[in-house]
């Protein structure tokens, strides 16, 4: 703690995002940070309360009254050793995660103003890297190998704990470099990829091997990958949502992932042909889904030059304050501007696509229908209900960003254990790092009972 009442006297201070005019002209990440006074500072409001629900709404189980006590004191090596122990990762948690700690924060409830315990995280691994605390180690070998399929957030942190644990590990994945979802999925204007290169050059060299363009049939996994002694399936949840309507085969519709992931390899050097090129340059873009994944396509769309964006989404509008529906401490599905919409966007909710309508075969427009969603006398959930009040919606690039399905895995070996989005379906970059936290702890029990 800072002071008893630093909570009390020093406000509320987030680094914010960089300029509109300035940011939509490139793909640098869009926050901000704050000098090193300000963060410490920000630290200090944290009250060290006796019953730290911040600690219990982080899947990781990060203890942020500790980490901030050291950090608001200047002991930065200190604050990153006690973050480290439970967070593999926190340069990426620190950029990406929604905060469920925060929105946990006593001071959430009191005074509407949490802890900036995310950006707290990020500006200590930052120091960390800078001051070089982050060093490559090598650890003792047990003689046992295990493979990692799929490199995206559960699959790195299992890889790493694995590593440490003294096991041989051999990561696989499919794409063309490491990272899933962290690299192809989410923009670099949120997440730069040279910070998963600096990441993925400490497990290098601390004896991690990884295969890149390797996909693993999983219906042979003894095959295909024999003389591992374990597996850790960890292949994320591929298969995208898609809308099959009337029309679905226009071109200019796309699923968001396909443009998303297409503009990150552009920006890494990767050339496409005119043909496979999605860009939103001169068009009027729909975003079809309302979540985060919109959003990146949102913030996308501007930087390819779109001459407008429109998102709409299935379900009601959000409370823009408190939900009653779920009280403190927990999570609140509230209304919230990212840095996406806020460069610009009309969003609209309560609208299901009923069909596409094209022009000289490709898409011109969507018609909608509103529609009015009914509780469930259960409790259960609510009931759509059309209003039968239609319209079109005038467009020449739609991408469906309507989430993600549970993977169907085939059956697999004994000694392979499942991880992350693989096993639960499409969840958060913190869970999944904590699951494959999880797993990289079942296998090691199950190899050394």
């Amino acid at each position: 703690m800072g002071t008893l009442k630093s909570f009390l006297t020093v406000p509320r201070q987030e680094a914010g995002y960089r300029p509109v005019h300035e940011r939509i002209n490139d793909y640098s990440e869009v926050e901000q940070t704050l000098n090193t006074g300000e963060r410490k500072l920000q630290a200090g409001r944290c009250m060290d309360c006796g019953v730290p629900f911040c600690h219990w709404a982080c899947p990781l189980g990060n203890r942020p009254p500790e980490f901030q006590d050291a950090l608001c004191k200047g002991e930065w090596r200190k604050a990153y050793d006690i973050l480290s122990e439970t967070n593999d990762f926190p340069e990426f948690t620190g950029r990406i995660c929604p905060a469920l700690c925060e929105k946990s924060c006593v001071l959430k409830l009191t005074f509407d103003a949490p802890v900036t315990i995310r950006e707290d995280e990020a500006a200590i691994i930052e120091a960390a890297f800078r001051e070089g605390y982050v060093r490559p180690r090598q650890y003792a070998r047990n003689g046992r190998r295990v493979a990692v399929i799929g490199s995206g957030p559960a699959g790195l942190a299992a890889a790493n704990r694995l590593n440490r644990l003294g096991y041989d590990v051999t990561v696989y994945e499919r794409d063309e470099q490491p990272g899933g979802l962290l690299r192809y999925g989410i923009p670099n204007f949120k997440l730069g990829k040279n910070i998963i290169d600096r990441r993925l050059r400490v497990m290098e060299a601390e004896g991690i091997t990884f295969r890149t363009g390797s996909p693993i049939d999983l219906s042979a996994l003894a095959d295909a990958l024999a003389g591992f002694d374990a597996y850790a399936v960890c292949t994320g949840t591929p298969q995208a949502r898609d809308l099959d309507i009337p029309g679905r085969g226009l071109a200019g519709i796309h699923l968001a992932m396909e443009m998303l992931g297409q503009q990150n390899r552009v920006l890494a050097g990767q050339t496409f042909d005119r043909a496979e090129r999605i860009s939103a340059k001169g068009r009027h873009v729909l975003v079809i889904g309302g979540g985060d994944t919109g959003s990146d396509c949102i913030g996308t769309a501007h930087r390819q030059g779109a001459l407008s964006v429109t998102q709409i989404e299935i379900m009601p509008q959000p409370p823009a304050g408190p939900n009653p529906a779920t009280p403190w401490p927990q999570w609140p599905p509230v209304l919230k501007t990212s840095s996406s919409p806020e460069e610009g966007c009309t969003r609209r909710w309560s609208l299901n696509s009923r069909r596409f309508i094209g022009r000289n075969g490709r898409v011109s427009g969507v018609e909608v229908e509103e529609v009015e969603w009914l509780p469930s006398p259960d409790g259960g959930r609510p009931t759509m209900k059309p209003t039968g009040r239609k319209e079109v919606i005038k467009t020449d690039l739609v991408l469906l960003a309507m989430g993600f399905l549970r993977p169907q895995l085939p059956p697999l070996p004994a000694n392979a254990v499942v991880a992350g989005d693989a096993a639960t379906g499409p969840s958060l970059v913190v869970k999944c790092i904590a699951a494959g936290r999880q797993a990289a702890r079942d296998i090691d029990r199950m190899l050394h009972p």
